[in-house]
């Protein structure tokens, strides 16, 4: 099995550590690091994605005697992330795969991550089938009018199932608990350019010294300092995939009548609507606009549903979000 003509060819099983964009890195079962590419006619069969292969892929690989080694096959995946590549764009790009957990580090200033780049996050992990932690950062910046901010918003996310963490990587503060959370578990590491994320990965795990970037201030935005994923070992016996900071998040393959499944929320209240394909919107006798009403529902997670429903008409996905 696996040999060629030139009987040169050896095959392996391994799983995808870290992704250049161009090369992917492979640790084999036997404990190798081998540099990878992927077969012309692979992209061929995937979906329309910009990165058929993801960190956390299990996958076979095919060597052959010039020191080259081609991906051939990926075995099924638990899950993954996926997102819209970029505006307007109908490709997707898989930010990681094989997840126990996500992290979605955020910040409240220093830049300001919109609820609606949080919700559309989650919805997407709920259509995955990924949990997620919510990392509020930088807590040591902030002042009083920003901290009750933040506290409003833990407040929401954890009425809704979400559990939320305030920390500080530049201090300290929180990451005891943090590291605690990542044992035994493989957790994707993500959120906006500037949030701190690879600070953050540094004090969680000194010895990965991944490389920080500062803050542009005539945008209050974050310069992108990861330009590719990769995975790194915790130490007890979980990983974390670093990927590289992102601006927007796109949603894909929802349909308007399904989107309010990946809200828990909405999907409470939605069983008690008239209509059973009701998309929360105009339709008389809905139970969630009722719940929006009485503040059951936050406007706030309403209006990022309602985003998402726009991403169906062409041309409305903004990068903004």
């Amino acid at each position: 099995m696996g040999k060629d003509i030139n009987q040169t060819n050896i095959v392996k099983s391994g799983l995808v550590v870290k992704n250049t964009g161009s090369w992917y890195v492979v640790r084999t079962e036997d404990g190798e690091f081998i540099d990878c590419k992927v077969k012309g006619n692979f992209r061929l069969k995937d979906i329309k994605s910009t990165n058929p292969v993801a960190v956390g892929d299990y996958v076979d690989i095919k060597l052959n005697n010039e020191g080259t080694a081609f991906i051939t096959e990926i075995h099924d995946r638990k899950n993954y992330i996926i997102r819209r590549a970029s505006n307007l764009s109908k490709q997707s790009h898989i930010i990681g795969a094989n997840l126990d957990q996500s992290f979605l580090v955020v910040t409240v200033n220093y830049p300001e991550t919109s609820t609606v780049f949080i919700d559309r996050f989650l919805a997407t992990a709920e259509a995955y089938r990924v949990p997620v932690k919510l990392i509020f950062n930088k807590i040591d910046l902030y002042g009083e009018d920003e901290l009750r901010y933040l506290d409003g918003l833990i407040n929401l996310y954890d009425s809704i199932g979400y559990e939320s963490y305030k920390v500080s990587a530049a201090t300290g503060d929180g990451i005891d608990v943090l590291r605690d959370s990542l044992a035994g578990k493989v957790t994707l590491f993500s959120g906006n350019s500037g949030v701190g994320k690879s600070t953050l990965l540094n004090a969680l795990l000194p010895e990965a010294n991944v490389r920080t970037g500062e803050i542009s201030e005539v945008h209050n935005k974050g310069m992108h300092t990861t330009t590719f994923s990769e995975m790194f070992p915790t130490g007890n016996g979980g990983y974390i995939i670093d990927t590289p900071g992102i601006k927007g998040f796109g949603t894909l393959d929802m349909e308007a009548e399904e989107v309010g499944h990946f809200f828990p929320e909405i999907f409470r209240f939605s069983a008690d609507c008239k209509y059973g394909n009701c998309t929360h919107r105009n339709e008389p006798g809905c139970a969630v606009k009722k719940a929006l009403e009485e503040h059951y529902i936050s406007e706030s997670r309403y209006n990022s549903y309602l985003s998402i429903i726009d991403d169906k008409d062409e041309g409305k996905y903004r990068g903004g979000y």
